[in-house]
């Protein structure tokens, strides 16, 4: 989980590899009308919203007890709520990143809906994990090998 630009595709497919698990990336989730909408500059609300993590807890349930890794923002505990309502054992990894290096990397991509100017309203909205949540913090702006690497560390 993590804002755009905080690295969830890069290391989500690497720890999916280094788990043995399969990997989806949760923005080939999204209704046509939601990546419409983020690449004309609208952030999404939360009606916009339900049926895309509908459709990644439906996933995530699919592989309940073999694993999986899926990437998205799960930017709201209330998102986040609504994920672990439909599968078990589901763990977050908050890939965190201070504004600055989110930028920078935002900047840099290419061929991406997502446009930069976006990334106001998505920490606007980030909810950090909660204590009692299951999932932990990483910082971001380490080398993915060292994300992935701390990753594991968390999950065992």
């Amino acid at each position: 989980m993590g804002v755009s630009g905080s690295g969830k595709t890069t290391v989500g497919a690497r720890l999916a590899e280094v788990l043995g698990v399969e990997y989806a990336e949760g923005d080939a989730f999204h209704p046509p009308a939601n990546i419409a909408k983020m690449a004309a500059g609208t952030p999404l609300d939360d009606a916009d919203r339900a049926p895309w993590l509908d459709a990644l807890a439906a996933w995530m349930a699919e592989r309940s007890g073999r694993g999986g890794v899926v990437t998205c923002s799960a930017l709201k505990r209330a998102y986040r709520d609504r994920l672990r309502g439909r599968a078990t054992g589901v763990f977050f990894l908050h890939l965190d990143a201070p504004r600055q290096e989110l930028e920078r990397r935002l900047a840099a991509r290419r061929g991406h809906f997502m446009p930069p100017n976006l990334l106001d309203s998505q920490l606007a909205t980030l909810e950090r994990l909660d204590a009692d949540e299951r999932g932990s913090a990483v910082d971001a702006t380490r080398p993915p090998e060292d994300v992935v690497r701390a990753a594991v560390a968390a999950l065992a």
